[in-house]
């Protein structure tokens, strides 16, 4: 059933060929109308709780760091939490850590040699070589679902109206320094926090490290909006693009590493998007033409790539395609977008001397937790 005649609390629309690139997102504006949400679009961190204090911050962190310490010595890497919420050992210990970059950045990481730890060096270097190249450089990290649902996971926490306050004082500490430093960086955490409720589901998923179909569409739409005034896009060929909202049974990984018994599978509200005017459209093909390059970890491949990757079709990559009105270049690893992602991306530019000529735009996603639980953050000589 399409999504127009769905009796779903979700819908949208796709984007006709030749349409402006986009004023408010109509795919997620259709989406959201569905559910009364016309009021929370933009949702910035000034919507969430007041601000912790500075023990509550620590207590938060320590609790963290204890799970994620107990989690591995019973070598499991789900920890439950309240609610039927499953977290991420490696999530938890990346916030116990603290401090991630400079001095400290060898003591907490676990990158396979020092001087890989530091996630900071690579990324300027990075977006050095995207400035030489002419190329358009966002940074996306995926927050820490602990973040998000602090409250489900550590009983210090209280939940007010608006959802628990941000605890993630070192990541906005560290994207400020980015910022300063000429990386244009999107921190999703206070929209998160501020659409745990949504009608449309929570942005994560409860039994699966990886955001939601949900958290993919709110994604898609900051991505949209924070581009929608580049020149180059108006010269881009538009698709027919449509979407089909849809409830998808889930095995999520943390569900499957419960020693315990398994509670039911989740169930999620995805949206595929595929070519308009078709019964059953194919999922939409990555463009290795498109002018925009989306770069990271498996939260670009969830919901896209079939599989172990959940559903086929509804994952970023497809909801910023609907949103933009054309397919991206998908260049996703299942294992880590800090390193290896880069590594691709280097292997396609020296196959096509043309290849980074007719890129604008390279947003690079991964989890957060990257900063510390990836095997390192390597300088890859992408430009020549």
């Amino acid at each position: 059933m399409k999504e127009e005649q769905s009796p779903s609390p979700l819908a949208g629309e796709g984007r006709g060929e030749g349409e402006s690139t986009r004023q408010i997102g109509r795919p997620f504006l259709a989406w959201a109308l569905a559910c009364g949400l016309a009021g929370m679009f933009f949702c910035s961190t000034a919507a969430t709780a007041a601000g912790p204090s500075a023990a509550g911050v620590a207590a938060f962190l320590a609790d963290c760091a204890a799970k994620a310490a107990a989690a591995e010595q019973a070598n499991t890497i789900a920890v439950p939490g309240r609610d039927g919420w499953l977290f991420f050992s490696g999530d938890l210990r990346h916030l116990g850590v603290g401090k991630f970059w400079g001095d400290e950045a060898v003591r907490v990481s676990k990158a396979t040699k020092p001087a890989y730890a530091d996630p900071l060096p690579a990324i300027l270097d990075f977006k050095a070589q995207m400035d030489k190249a002419g190329i358009e450089l966002l940074l996306l990290p995926v927050p820490p679902k602990p973040v998000i649902y602090a409250d489900m996971i550590c009983d210090q926490v209280q939940s007010g109206k608006d959802g628990p306050p941000r605890l993630d004082a070192r990541h906005q500490e560290f994207y400020e320094l980015l910022r300063h430093n000429g990386v244009k960086v999107l921190d999703l955490t206070g929209e998160f926090i501020a659409h745990r409720g949504d009608k449309q589901g929570p942005p994560f998923c409860k039994q699966d490290t990886h955001w939601s179909g949900w958290g993919c569409a709110l994604a898609a739409n900051r991505l949209a909006t924070e581009i929608k005034d580049r020149p180059w896009l108006a010269g881009v060929p538009r698709l027919k693009l449509a979407g089909e909202v849809k409830p998808t049974s889930i095995d999520g990984d943390l569900r499957q590493a419960l020693a315990a018994a398994k509670p039911p599978a989740e169930t999620l509200w995805l949206r595929f998007v595929g070519p308009a005017g078709q019964d059953e459209p194919p999922p939409l093909e990555s463009d290795r033409r498109s002018p925009v390059i989306l770069l990271g970890d498996s939260h670009t491949l969830v919901f896209h790539s079939g599989g172990d990757m959940l559903a086929q079709g509804a994952g970023l990559a497809d909801q910023l395609a609907l949103e933009l009105g054309f397919a991206v270049d998908l260049i996703g690893v299942r294992g880590s977008g800090a390193t290896p992602a880069r590594v691709n991306l280097l292997r396609l530019a020296r196959a096509d001397a043309q290849y980074l000529g007719r890129k604008k735009l390279v947003i690079w996603c991964f989890a957060a937790r990257e900063f510390t639980e990836s095997a390192g953050w390597q300088k890859v000589p992408v430009v020549k």
